[in-house]
């Protein structure tokens, strides 16, 4: 079974309620259809619900299960109004105002309020909207998770060979969002994606913080970054097993691992890669998919309090159906009880 599929079944088990705001994008619906049919959450698909309807039968999507709901017809409004009113009162937001973001026609601030509020577990969008206008909104009313400040984005690569990672799939981080992640950055996207490996893998994270380094082989302020990241993160989750700084093969291969980084418990054996930067993340993802053959299985937004994931522009309905199981995934894991069920 590949990881995909395994992520479903967790879905399947763990039964999430996921808000879909872009029922005007034809994708979306047919995946909320998907969704549903295939028993992975219980989605709530924003917009009028006539509306919905008709373009559903228009592209041939089957909404049985799929719960339609009107923002404006909500009866939960006036408690968001007042709940994004004291969200951004320092900003200066009116009712008025507050009200006339949450019924914006792209739906996003609705469904992140929803699942502030716990009426939903996770959000999936993006399939229309910027990955910007996705991630303002979750930043706005859901906000960074306890002790966070960076979100950040994690990808599952799954590989040919079962030896590398977790049975050939690796995470690998910050490949989307962060450009020039400083220490503290660094830190957090390393924390939060151990706890999204446990998450969606449902096994330990071994977690290599990735240099042209390894254990003092060089000298840089690059490198002391990378050193100054593991230290915080040891003191932010000092049960997670993360080290560094290490260079990629003292990372993933045993026998260099057993040269370059002997003592290291995460050396020659890390299924979690925490990239310096973005340029070293986008560009190694880029050429581990297009040169090693391996395939980028899901991406994820982490860091946040509850899951709003965001999707590319280009996706297709099967990226959108793996997203939402990956989402109720995540969203299950992130109660203080997630971890139980794996």
């Amino acid at each position: 079974m590949d990881v995909i599929s395994q992520i479903k079944q967790k879905a399947r088990s763990c039964m999430q309620t996921i808000v879909l705001p872009e029922s005007y994008d034809d994708r979306m619906v047919l995946a909320a259809g998907r969704v549903s049919r295939e028993g992975l959450a219980r989605v709530v698909l924003l917009g009028d619900p006539e509306s919905v309807a008709a373009r559903a039968a228009s592209v041939g999507a089957d909404l049985n299960g799929v719960e339609l709901m009107a923002p404006a017809a909500c009866p939960c409004l006036r408690d968001y109004v007042d709940q994004l009113v004291e969200l951004r009162r320092h900003k200066g937001l009116t009712a008025d105002a507050a009200c006339r973001q949450l019924l914006a026609l792209d739906n996003l601030f609705f469904a992140a309020m929803m699942v502030r509020k716990g009426d939903a577990d996770g959000v999936v969008a993006g399939a229309f909207n910027s990955t910007g206008n996705v991630l303002r909104a979750a930043l706005q009313v859901v906000g960074p998770a306890e002790g966070m400040h960076t979100v950040s984005s994690v990808m599952l690569m799954v590989t040919s060979n079962p030896d590398l990672g977790e049975n050939g799939t690796l995470l690998f981080a910050d490949c989307v969002v962060n450009p020039r992640p400083d220490a503290r950055a660094l830190a957090e996207i390393a924390v939060t994606t151990a706890r999204s490996c446990r998450s969606l893998l449902g096994v330990e994270a071994r977690v290599a913080l990735l240099s042209f380094s390894t254990m003092g082989s060089a000298g840089h302020e690059e490198v002391d970054k990378v050193r100054q990241a593991l230290e915080i993160a040891r003191n932010l989750a000092p049960d997670e097993l993360i080290d560094g700084e290490m260079q990629l093969d003292a990372a993933i291969v045993p026998d260099v691992a057993g040269k370059k980084a002997p003592d290291s418990p995460v050396a020659g054996r890390a299924n979690t890669l925490i990239f310096p930067d973005l340029n070293a993340g986008n560009i190694g993802y880029k050429l581990t998919e297009r040169i090693a053959g391996a395939r980028a299985a899901g991406l994820m937004v982490q860091g946040l309090a509850r899951p709003v994931n965001d999707m590319s522009r280009g996706c297709t309905v099967e990226d959108i159906v793996s997203t939402v199981a990956m989402t109720a995934v995540q969203a299950r894991g992130q109660k203080p009880d997630g971890a139980r069920i794996w």
